[in-house]
């Protein structure tokens, strides 16, 4: 993290404090750092922190704390958000806030695994050390056709090139070129797993890791807990729709198979399984 003084977390959870051991993914939308971030942790057994699973809670924290764009962006309409001028966007999306957020949310954790956290909102001013994260960065190329492949309002398109450009001017400014690995249209998820476990080689051989299927599987189900808490907290805001009973939620396989890569989309009504019983593809 940058020197000087701390940034200011809305609605800390607790007091600074040293943070578990913890590798860091970080790029705009659609570089695929849930991709490779749930790789890593599925294939090693370590604990996964996926930003987006949270971005309701801060959100809810940056209100309680009485946060100017936190409140503006939650009294507009989404059409009056998503036509906000491009300042006023990045300044909504809780960019900067949510970074210091989820380094106060990594320094809460208990004691585990090593963790893999992976968000846009990790930048280089969000890690405590550099030489323990990566950013992936889409091509210029691919940029373009992942954001015209998902269709996205005018607004969102906007938010998502300024999140871009606002990364790259970052990682200018630290000279953290060397931490990019950076993600063509030909590039599969193996290849930028490679090139991602090259530069944190290190780190992800200090673990501490998950060894036995219970210890893999509870991992597993704190990941699925964590989404569909997110989709619940949604859900239960004033302005959306949907039945928080059959809306259909994405969930990882809780086999324990280091393997396995299998995605099963439940009503979210549905998790957790009744009886207790884990998740499974088969």
């Amino acid at each position: 993290m940058s020197q000087g003084k701390e940034p200011a977390v809305p609605g800390r959870k607790g007091p600074p404090g040293p943070a578990p051991r913890a590798v860091w993914i970080g790029g705009p939308p659609g570089a695929g750092k849930t991709t490779l971030a749930r790789a890593l942790a599925h294939r090693r057994g370590l604990r996964l922190y996926r930003s987006d699973t949270l971005t309701w809670e801060h959100r809810d924290r940056a209100l309680a704390a009485g946060h100017p764009a936190a409140t503006r962006w939650e009294a507009l309409t989404p059409a009056d958000r998503w036509s906000a001028p491009p300042a006023a966007l990045l300044a909504m999306s809780l960019h900067a806030e949510r970074g210091a957020m989820i380094a106060d949310d990594v320094r809460a954790l208990g004691p585990g695994p090593l963790t893999v956290v992976e968000g846009t909102p990790v930048t280089p001013d969000t890690v405590p050390d550099p030489g323990r994260a990566v950013w992936l960065m889409p091509s210029p190329e691919l940029q373009r056709r992942r954001l015209a492949e998902r269709g996205l309002p005018e607004g969102v398109h906007t938010l998502y090139t300024l999140l871009l450009a606002d990364l790259a001017a970052r990682i200018e400014a630290h000279g953290l070129a060397g931490r990019v690995v950076t993600v063509t249209p030909d590039a599969t998820p193996a290849d930028t797993r490679t090139a991602a476990e090259a530069l944190l080689a290190g780190p992800l051989a200090e673990g501490p890791t998950a060894t036995t299927p219970d210890e893999r599987r509870t991992l597993r189900r704190a990941e699925n807990e964590a989404v569909a808490t997110q989709y619940r907290t949604y859900l239960a805001r004033p302005w959306t729709t949907g039945d928080p009973d059959t809306v259909p939620v994405t969930f990882s396989c809780e086999c324990a198979d280091p393997e396995c890569t299998a995605q099963l989309t439940r009503p979210l009504g549905t998790f957790p399984p009744a009886g207790g019983g884990a998740l499974r593809c088969h």
